[in-house]
């Protein structure tokens, strides 16, 4: 019968294998009663193979994004499960990191096969959430980092509305008096038209009746057509002047109507400072809640 002991790992050993270091392993015993090292006759810590898988599990999610303290008191078995929720994920990145590529010249129609599959797959609202908007921050990242051309931005923003209209296209047209009435447009200088294209496919989707403006329309224009709407929708981007932003809202809110709601989305650091008590701040998130609210309260 063989009584050997199990191995025990020093505490260099474990920060070379699992690239966590030394004074890290200390303070986590201290603060999170993990790992619980063995030890030998001079007092030097020794740990148990059991003890180190966990800890590369837990190197792993940490490189993933994770925080300590929601990882370092979990057991091996929990851990593991994090793991496996996390693969899906990263799988997503990857598929979006690969429509990334497609973004130049040679491939722009490669570009479109692949959201249009992505579109089919996954349907309207899923292909939004998971595909349109977090590519359309990685492309306006790639874009400020240099990585991307202006003139391969433009290939993405064309790529994308073509594929977004074609969706919106295959949802059944709303009842003449459909409600909420909703006005969709960017205002004055900003040209970024995908924001407010996927805010209009969302409110389609929610059997809501959609005007959509495009890019860029005169203040003056917008409130005229509000005068026939509950809602007007607006997208600033990141790259939208915060001051601009704050005085046309207030510009455009003096012109309409009192009944009339102003939605508000987007990136543009005006959307993080105090605004007017009328406009409501949205995320893409908020679209379905915040009509049905209307039908529940509006008129």
């Amino acid at each position: 019968m063989n009584n050997a002991m199990p191995p025990l790992l020093s505490i260099a050993a474990v920060e070379q294998d699992t690239g966590i270091g030394k004074d890290t392993l200390r303070a986590w015993e201290r603060r999170y009663g993990f790992p619980v090292p063995q030890r030998d006759q001079r007092g030097e810590r020794l740990y148990p193979l059991p003890q180190v898988e966990r800890l590369r599990l837990i190197r792993r999610l940490l490189d993933r994004g994770m925080r300590p303290g929601g990882l370092v008191g979990l057991e091996h078995g929990q851990l593991l499960a994090l793991e496996q929720q996390a693969k899906p994920a990263r799988a997503a990145e990857q598929g979006l990191l690969d429509l990334l590529d497609l973004c130049h010249l040679p491939r722009a129609a490669a570009l479109r096969r692949g959201l249009t599959e992505q579109l089919i797959r996954l349907g309207l609202h899923q292909f939004i959430v998971r595909v349109g908007a977090p590519l359309c921050e990685m492309v306006g990242t790639a874009w400020a980092r240099g990585e991307l051309e202006v003139w391969e931005e433009h290939l993405f923003t064309e790529a994308m509305q073509n594929v977004l209209r074609a969706g919106i296209a295959t949802l059944p047209p709303p009842a003449d008096a459909a409600r909420p009435r909703i006005l969709l447009a960017t205002l004055p200088q900003e040209q970024h038209a995908l924001g407010i294209l996927m805010a209009e496919a969302l409110c389609a989707l929610e059997g809501a009746f959609c005007m959509a403006l495009g890019a860029r329309v005169p203040l003056g224009d917008i409130a005229r057509a509000a005068s026939a709407c509950d809602i007007v929708a607006l997208s600033f981007s990141a790259a939208y002047n915060a001051q601009h932003a704050v005085r046309n809202l207030d510009d455009l809110i003096s012109q309409l109507p009192p009944a009339v709601e102003v939605w508000a989305g987007g990136t543009c650091a005006a959307l993080t400072r105090p605004l007017h008590a009328r406009i409501r701040r949205l995320s893409l998130d908020d679209i379905a809640a915040q009509i049905a609210r209307w039908r529940l309260h509006g008129t």
